[in-house]
């Protein structure tokens, strides 16, 4: 190499943002060809990449040629995203790797700072560890500890603790707690496959004595609590167990590994007695074990643990954004009803965890009863979000943790192994205690996902309407997105399409949704069939599994392509998508799909089935054609090229009337359906877009839609010249919209217009959450290309409502921000358009909106500003 990385030639010129599989410096992955991004921070006009060279290193100064594994030398071309093709890598190593952007001038070079990754097992026969439980049953309430002692006598370099679960774990080194995740590891199908996780535990080991302490949670695999959808009968259900390896690196260049086995120590003795997922922890200070994590603890009561074999044959890396507590919320506010009951209230709606502090007397016991909203009288009313729970007794209420004092001085309880939906926190005491605002606080808890938007405006519901949207994005997203956090915290596959792209503008949640497409490729039957929830312990194979819900097997590989331009998740999905449209194709011969859930929990009017299917039907089959191109399958692309067209042609002979240019019977979703999902021939757009919005009016000039219409009712009006009507929709406050439930105090999205509703009235809900995504695009005018995609060229196609005098949407894209805004000053608007460095954009300006001089403005990298009057 010519020059050392980290020095070039044009100061105002920096490589950031190294990932590796969209993470930054990883550790324990098991990609055997990692893929490496980045972005380029250039001011000037036209800024872009034309070549790059990426080496990759086991030395971190890249300098040793006897280091160097990769070097891919200078590549014609402006990718920022590269896959791998070097030697194989080898597990337990750190990788070092730099990449070398040459601009498009040709005149200047500049080497990136250094970025890493560290391997993990890649291969399930590295592992030294045994499977070990504490023999108990799965109706066995109290937690299994473990702990095992061990003497190290050379100085470390570093430690890796390597751990895969069934169940929930927290493991602590010498008293400590390992890292700063939540509910690890993350849900998945525990028999087919089984995720570990890394932890450096570098620092917290010691020469001498140390201890390794690990405690067990139920999780989703041992389901204690009964609900409706059977989680206790799933057929991996055993009692919690783990695996670990130690590895650990001395100074003198020597490697030890020793991994769990019959040496290590087990109790079901300790203070955590009970803990559900779904209900709540029960807390006994009582029996707290003092030390137990720590050297020198006597375990002479504890007993030795079981072997049991693995669950199953599948254990690879948690290779994604983990869940972490990312915000400490105080309590805004205090009730009082007497020395045995308060009432806190955290002043908004959010998923996670409480934490309370409190002095009482010895076996005092605390109920912490956590719900969304409060009865007249002030107590916490859980009658919104208890419906399906189906409990066996009276010693597991609902969201309700219980707390037993030791008498020592102030205690402090959270629950280590479950997370709730709340605003309200019930405080109940057997015995009188003192408390005040600052007894207790909120965590919201959630997948850490990178912001990567921004929404702010003049009229400041969309702000609100914006925040809330993204709070219960956020508030269902463990690992795999959920529809509520209280209810249900299922993994909807209805719900996660529609919310897609407003999760994808704003957060850089990749990880996620490539986590859980391996849940869809682990649950799909071998006839193409998949659940409504995922993952599952088999309900939803038989309720709510149509093309309407189940197409995010190919919706969501297909925007994480149109937003990332990354084809990985499209190829690993790609034969899961063939089947799944085959055996759509087998269940509807003449094209039309009979199968589906609708229009769900519509405001009143309900769009048949078979019309909502047959369009999604479609969509499936027209991703799994591009997808074939891509991919370079062209049978498969003329295939199913032809049977979209074959939908396309049923789906119009069955519902068009070219008569009235209506399609079924002309209501908002119907209308909003065919041309959202581009069943509506050109020429037809506009008499179909002006009936929709003749629609609209007819209905008051409000929204008539439910779930599969909120998709598509703002995007129809405002892509077909209607953004002044759409506009007007997404601020109304009155009944039935968005705006209403903020005016009603909502700090999250519901699951029903009706904020009274009698049934499905979760208040964190994101079924109805595309309105997050709209605000990008039908104001911001930010979509990506397909033919260019991760917003390598962008459509930029803003609209301007009149009564809007400022907005901004920013979006964080692989290639760095897009900012698209206006302001208004008198009568002139000031447009403001930022472009990232390597990409370009075509700008569109709607019809009649009185501001355009161009119809089409192409634009190379930079800011732009345009002022019209």
């Amino acid at each position: 190499m010519s020059q050392q990385p980290g020095k070039g030639i044009v100061d105002s010129v920096e490589v950031i943002q190294l990932k590796t599989e969209y993470l930054v410096d990883p550790k324990g992955i098991d990609s055997e060809n990692p893929r490496f991004s980045w972005q380029i921070k250039d001011r000037r006009p036209g800024a872009g990449q034309e070549s790059f060279q990426l080496v990759v290193s086991t030395d971190s100064s890249l300098l040793q040629e006897q280091a160097l594994v990769y070097n891919s030398g200078k590549i014609q071309g402006s990718e920022q995203l590269y896959t791998y093709k070097g030697k194989t890598l080898q597990p337990f190593t750190r990788y070092f790797w730099a990449v070398r952007i040459w601009e498009r001038n040709g005149l200047a070079d500049r080497w990136s700072p250094m970025a890493s990754f560290e391997t993990g097992f890649l291969k399930n026969s590295h592992w030294r560890g045994a499977w070990i439980s504490d023999g108990n049953g799965i109706d066995h309430k109290p937690a299994p500890y473990f702990r095992k002692e061990f003497h190290l006598r050379k100085a470390i370099r570093s430690a890796r603790a390597y751990i895969a679960t069934a169940g929930l774990f927290e493991l602590f080194i010498n008293g400590s707690r390992a890292g700063d995740h939540r509910l690890d590891p993350m849900y998945t199908r525990f028999d087919r496959r089984t995720l570990y996780v890394t932890h450096d535990i570098t620092r917290e080991l010691q020469t001498g004595m140390n201890a390794l302490g690990v405690v067990l949670g139920n999780g989703w695999y041992n389901h204690q609590s009964t609900a409706v959808w059977n989680f206790h009968q799933a057929p991996w259900r055993a009692r919690p167990a783990f695996c670990m390896d130690i590895r650990i690196e001395y100074l003198d260049g020597t490697v030890e590994t020793f991994g769990t086995g019959k040496d290590w120590k087990t109790s079901a003795e300790g203070p955590l007695v009970f803990n559900s997922i779904y209900t709540a922890e029960h807390y006994d200070a009582r029996k707290v074990m003092a030390g137990w994590n720590r050297p020198g603890f006597s375990d002479s009561a504890w007993k030795a643990v079981t072997l049991r074999s693995a669950p199953s044959g599948n254990i690879v890396a948690q290779s994604m954004h983990p869940v972490r507590n990312t915000v400490e919320i105080p309590a805004r506010y205090m009730r009082k009803f007497n020395d045995t009951v308060y009432v806190f209230d955290i002043g908004r709606n959010i998923a996670g965890v409480s934490r309370l502090r409190v002095k009482g007397e010895p076996g005092t016991v605390i109920r912490l009863k956590h719900g969304e909203r409060v009865y007249q009288n002030g107590r916490v009313d859980l009658s919104n979000i208890d419906v399906h729970y189906r409990p066996t007794g009276e010693s597991d209420p609902f969201q309700t943790d219980i707390f037993i004092l030791s008498g020592n001085g102030e205690e402090e309880f959270t629950p280590s192994f479950n997370y709730k939906g709340f605003q309200y926190v019930e405080v109940a005491a057997s015995h009188p205690i003192q408390l005040d605002t600052s007894s207790l606080k909120a965590y919201f808890v959630h997948s850490d996902v990178p912001v990567a938007g921004k929404i702010s405006a003049s009229n400041p519901l969309i702000e609100k309407i914006w925040q809330a949207t993204n709070n219960s994005y956020l508030s269902n997203l463990y690992g795999y997105p959920t529809d509520c956090p209280q209810r249900e915290k299922n993994g909807w596959t209805g719900d996660a399409h529609i919310a897609i792209e407003t999760g994808l503008y704003n957060f850089d949640a990749i990880t996620v949704y490539e986590k859980w497409l391996a849940d869809h490729r682990d649950e799909q039957q071998p006839n193409g069939v998949l659940p409504s929830i995922i993952p599952t312990g088999g309900w939803g194979y038989e309720w709510g599994n149509g093309p309407d819900w189940t197409s995010s097997i190919a919706i969501i590989p297909w925007q994480v392509y149109l937003f990332y331009g990354d084809t990985t998740l499209l190829s690993r999905s790609y034969e899961n998508i063939r089947r799944y449209v085959d055996y759509l194709s087998s269940v509807s011969p003449d094209g039309i799909c009979t199968w589906g859930q609708g229009d769900w929990v519509p405001v009143k009017s309900k769009t048949p089935v078979e019309f909502t299917s047959t369009a999604y039907f479609y969509a499936d089959a027209l991703i799994l054609s591009k997808a074939a191109k891509l991919l370079g399958r062209q049978e498969d692309h003329l295939l199913y090229k032809t049977l979209a067209r074959k939908i396309y042609a049923a789906f119009n002979a069955k519902y068009y009337n070219p008569g009235t240019g209506i399609y079924g019977t002309g209501l908002q979703t119907e209308l909003s359906v065919a041309l959202h999902w581009g069943l509506v021939p050109e020429e037809r757009k506009q008499k179909v877009a002006a009936n929709l919005a003749k629609r609209v009016e007819a209905d008051g000039g409000q929204i008539d839609v439910g779930l599969l219409g909120t998709k598509t009712i703002l995007n129809a009006l405002s892509d077909n010249g209607y953004a002044e009507l759409a506009y007007k929709l997404a601020t109304r406050d009155s009944f039935p919209s968005w705006g209403w439930w903020i005016k009603n105090g909502a700090t999250t999205l519901y699951e029903n217009w009706p904020i009274d509703a009698k049934s499905d009235i979760s208040m964190n809900h994101i079924m109805f959450g595309e309105i997050g995504a709209w605000l990008y695009k039908g104001l911001g005018g930010i979509k990506p290309d397909e033919n260019s995609p991760g917003f390598r060229h962008i459509m930029l196609a803003p609209n301007f409502p009149a009564t809007l005098d400022r907005f901004e949407a920013i979006h964080q894209s692989p290639y760095g921000e897009i900012i698209s805004g206006w302001t208004r000053k008198g009568k002139k608007l000031l447009y403001k358009v930022v472009i990232p460095p390597n990409a370009s954009a075509t700008l569109r300006l709607p019809s009649g909106s009185g501001v355009q001089r161009e119809k089409e403005i192409h634009l190379a990298a930079g800011t732009h500003q345009f002022e019209w009057k």
